[in-house]
């Protein structure tokens, strides 16, 4: 026998009687759960359905209170009126009729309601807001409505009904007119219930609202509408035809049964051959003599109910089978604890191993690590000697024409000093003393160029610092003024007022501008047009420099490689093709972005973008 047979033989031989006692067991519970269960969990569901109803049921009581008595008062505010009293004592006064009508229709459209008209002692409309309709009220006898004889009773008048005249759903209010002390006739306001049904529908619920008699007239389902929750006695229906209250509306009672317990009210309509049941939720509105009920359907709540008692039995059933598995775990938990006992030593084994492989790479690593750090410093002391051989370059290419720049003045200061001993031996010392001044400014000149050239050649500051742009782009047309002018080129510089100050470093982004400005005068050059534009503009927090020159523009397929070291399209000896890389890379370390493409108009446009700071720090610029 095996030891995995050694330990389970023993564990099987109990096994039969607890099958039948946690069988019993179960069957007791699942019978229990499903005899008693059932009633406590459809009680439960009840209980929260009609809870959910009864906050609907108040909300919707409070809706309609409150649209009831938006117009309340109306009626006896719109009876004070001096117009309204002179119409309903004098209503042959056509142009008085025709002023009260037009000032009722205004009243009826700035309060929303449905309708507002006067009605004379007989019950007859004399003016009305729809006068100039298709059906209009004037003319029209409303005396047995109870809003015309409450009123004149003096109380006020109130009463839902069907219009006869529109046949539209409205509540009435009804304020008497009262001249000098006497009743002359009855002020009606009419209300549309439309819009309060509109915001009942959608919901998994139906409201509706019935009159004494028992018969709904507002409901979210328009099939419900003039059905009875009453039986249609002679009595009712007499009492309704007295008052119209309904019209020509067809009167019918709706099929249903009530059913239910003290706690719950449940009724079911049956209409072809189909049976909703509903929870039933109502309050009375004495106020208008309403009851607003609230029917939900009991469909949700009993599947609800039958869902957690079918919930309940699997958790029974699966309890007994969770308690089987686990008997059968145990007999297999001491085989599986020698099996892990075994593969933790195997483990243990596997560790030592991989812990001596790791500690051998772990070495490797650290050497390789130290040997790329020291690449790392090769390569960036690389690229700032490929910097300033490229500003030596563009220095080279200066040469010639600065010893030029500077030999002019240089002539034009001996002329100007032969002149000045000229003029003193002549005894004019203010003729000399001016051409003494002009040899100072040509000096000052020098002194500038000069100045350029040793900030431009010398080797930049790596820290970033505030650096005000428009200073920089200065220096730089002032440094490459020389080769403007040989060439022709009209530069033109647009930097706005706004005083833009960007992050970097003076010298570097010097070079970078001196290096796009000289290729965009070499495009320049050979071509007719040569101008140049500098602009640059503030967007967001990122300040943009745009240099566009009116030459052949980059050739297809070039744009992806002109920022490659060495790469260039001019002749040899004319550049070392390092000029539009090392801005590009500049650009970078200053957290910006260098573009070009090919203008819409021609040409080639670069464009750089840099960060952007709203104060420039205090201290003294990075170079």
């Amino acid at each position: 026998m095996t030891l995995a047979q050694t330990i389970s033989a023993p564990l099987h031989r109990p096994w039969p009687r607890r099958w039948v006692a946690a069988a019993g067991f179960a069957v007791l519970a699942m019978a229990a759960v499903a005899l008693w269960g059932s009633g406590y969990a459809s009680r439960l569901y009840f209980d929260e359905a009609n809870a959910r109803g009864n906050n609907t049921l108040r909300l919707a009581v409070a809706v309609l209170r409150g649209h009831m008595e938006r117009y309340e008062s109306l009626p006896r505010v719109i009876a004070d009126f001096d117009d309204i009293k002179a119409v309903v004592a004098d209503p042959g006064n056509q142009g008085l009729v025709a002023d009260v009508n037009a000032y009722l229709k205004q009243i009826n459209t700035q309060f929303e309601s449905s309708d507002i008209y006067v009605m004379g002692e007989d019950g007859t409309t004399i003016v009305a807001s729809n006068y100039d309709s298709e059906a209009p009220f004037v003319g029209e006898n409303f005396q047995y409505r109870p809003y015309f004889y409450d009123a004149i009773d003096g109380g006020e008048g109130r009463f839902f009904a069907l219009g006869t005249t529109s046949f539209k759903r409205g509540y009435y209010f009804g304020a008497p007119v009262l001249v000098d002390g006497e009743f002359k006739g009855v002020v009606a306001v009419k209300v549309d219930v439309d819009s309060i049904e509109e915001t009942w529908r959608g919901g998994d619920y139906l409201i509706v609202v019935t009159d004494p008699e028992g018969i709904i007239f507002m409901s979210s389902r328009a099939d419900l509408l003039y059905n009875s929750m009453l039986p249609l006695t002679p009595d009712r229906l007499a009492r309704t035809a007295e008052t119209r209250r309904y019209a020509n509306a067809e009167l019918a009672e709706l099929p249903f049964r009530e059913t239910g317990d003290e706690r719950h009210r449940l009724i079911s309509i049956e209409r072809e051959e189909t049976a909703s049941e509903y929870l039933v939720v109502s309050e009375a509105m004495p106020e208008a003599d309403w009851t607003v009920s609230v029917m939900l359907d009991t469909a949700s709540a009993r599947a609800q109910a039958l869902t957690t008692t079918i919930i309940a039995l699997l958790a029974i059933a699966l309890g007994t089978l969770a308690g089987a598995i686990y008997a059968q775990r145990r007999a297999r938990l001491r085989e599986r604890m020698h099996l892990q006992r075994e593969a933790k030593e195997m483990l243990e084994r596997r560790v030592t191993e991989r812990t001596a492989e790791l500690a051998s790479l772990n070495i490797k690593l650290e050497e390789e690590v130290a040997e790329r750090r020291a690449t790392e410093q090769i390569l960036r002391k690389t690229q700032s000697d490929l910097i300033q051989a490229g500003k030596l370059a563009a220095l080279g290419q200066m040469s010639a024409a600065l010893s030029h720049e500077f030999n002019q003045p240089l002539s034009a200061a001996r002329n100007y000093a032969d002149n000045a001993l000229v003029l003193i031996e002549r005894g004019r010392i203010e003729d000399a003393s001016a051409n003494v001044g002009r040899i100072s400014g040509l000096i000052d000149r020098m002194n500038s160029i000069s100045r350029h050239l040793r900030n431009f050649a010398r080797k930049p500051n790596q820290k970033l610092t505030s650096v005000p742009l428009d200073l920089v782009i200065g220096d730089t047309v002032e440094l490459l003024n020389w080769r403007i002018k040989s060439a022709g080129i009209e530069l033109s510089l647009d930097i706005g007022d706004d005083h833009l100050v960007i992050v970097g470093g003076p010298v570097r982004l010097q070079q970078v501008l001196v290096n796009i400005l000289t290729n965009a005068i070499d495009a320049a050059e050979t071509g007719t047009d040569r101008r140049i534009a500098l602009t640059a503009r503030r967007l967001k927090d990122r300040a943009i420099v745009t240099v566009r020159d009116h030459g052949p523009g980059v050739a297809p397929g070039l744009a992806e490689r002109i920022f490659d070291p060495f790469f260039s399209t001019k002749g040899v000896g004319k550049g070392l093709g390092l000029g539009l890389s090392i801005s590009y890379n500049i650009i970078k370390d200053f957290g910006g972005e260098l573009r070009v493409e090919n203008h819409p108009e021609g040409g080639a446009l670069f464009t750089i973008e840099l960060q952007h700071v709203q104060l420039p720090a205090m201290a003294e610029p990075a170079q």
